[in-house]
């Protein structure tokens, strides 16, 4: 099977090879979309990676809780900011921080309430258990979705800018992929500053491994699991704002879609580990990116979902840890 893997990798720098030497700048703007697409997906794993490095639990509802975050950033964008295509640079920065700012706090406050009142009773039960109860959820927050804003898409309007940050020889890099990156780097970074520097986030570290110890520590390990939580809560209303702003459209099934994607990039990079999460959602938003952009010999966008969830199967099998995590005697 290593023979396999080695020889399937190859094919696949081969067929990467030859699709830039037949364009090189074409080949450039499909990897600034991946890497777009990649952030993105980074957001929402994250979340995941969160909540299972602390309660080995996969918050299936956190693509619904996402998904939230995108109809609440879009309402607060176009309704109530009134945000158009006219409005000044100034005025669309104030509007973007301020949703931000109340996405990332409404997400948080919603996640950690799920956390609250559906995981925190079943805690001690068989894991089966939470695990139905976060499918439930994610129904909930459907169904919730469904009253607030109906069946339809939710769009808003292209208000980020157009325009070229730089253009040469071919190679093109508009605003609108800057400033996704722009808005989700420093919340990556202020969560790696977090998880490895403050107070608590050696607490969320100790209550990941051993939560009796932590809790004989002297740690308060319910109101750091709902911290964290709170987090990862605020982590999804960030990506649901990025999502509304770059893609202009959602609905009330799009956080189960994409959160499958962010899923899949957390379980490909390690669940549990923060630097294996984005690395994945990276890796997935190159490969969506070059199956769908590529014109020599790509699948093309139908093969997307089964190429995605071919890895998700392949890791799962082959090497469960994840590129980044590391094999527990559990063999997890």
């Amino acid at each position: 099977m290593p023979t396999v893997a080695a020889l399937l990798v190859a094919l696949l720098l081969v067929w990467l090879a030859i699709n830039l030497a037949k364009g090189p700048a074409y080949f450039t703007n499909i990897a600034f979309i991946g890497l777009t697409n990649g952030a993105v997906y980074a957001l929402v794993a994250l979340g995941y990676t969160l909540v299972y490095g602390i309660l080995e639990l996969i918050n299936f509802a956190h693509g619904d809780v996402f998904m939230l975050g995108g109809l609440i950033s879009a309402t607060m964008i176009s309704a109530v900011f009134g945000v158009t295509t006219k409005s000044s640079t100034g005025f669309l920065v104030l509007a973007i921080v301020c949703t931000l700012f109340i996405a990332m706090i409404g997400c948080g406050v919603l996640n950690a309430a799920i956390e609250f009142v559906a995981y925190r009773p079943l805690r001690g039960a068989p894991r089966l258990a939470p695990l139905i109860t976060a499918i439930g959820m994610s129904f909930i927050l459907e169904n919730i979705a469904i009253g607030w804003k109906g069946p339809g898409y939710t769009a808003l309007p292209n208000v980020l800018p157009k325009g070229d940050v730089f253009s040469a020889g071919g190679v093109t890099y508009t605003w609108e992929k800057l400033i996704v990156v722009l808005i989700t780097a420093p919340v990556l970074a202020a969560l790696v500053y977090l998880v490895q520097r403050t107070r608590q986030g050696k607490a969320m570290r100790a209550t990941a491994q051993d939560r009796d110890a932590a809790a004989m520590m002297g740690i308060n390990v319910n109101r750091t699991i709902s911290f964290t939580f709170l987090i990862a809560g605020g982590l999804a209303g960030a990506g649901g704002l990025v999502y509304a702003l770059y893609f202009g459209q959602l609905r009330y099934d799009s956080g189960y879609q994409l959160g499958l994607i962010a899923f899949t990039a957390a379980v490909l990079g390690g669940i549990g580990n923060l630097p294996g999460a984005v690395l994945g959602a990276l890796c997935i938003g190159f490969i969506q990116a070059f199956n769908e952009g590529l014109r020599w010999h790509s699948p093309g966008s139908d093969w997307t979902e089964s190429i995605v969830f071919s890895i998700l199967i392949l890791i799962l099998v082959f090497r469960p840890e994840g590129l980044l995590g590391e094999r527990t005697p559990e063999g997890g």
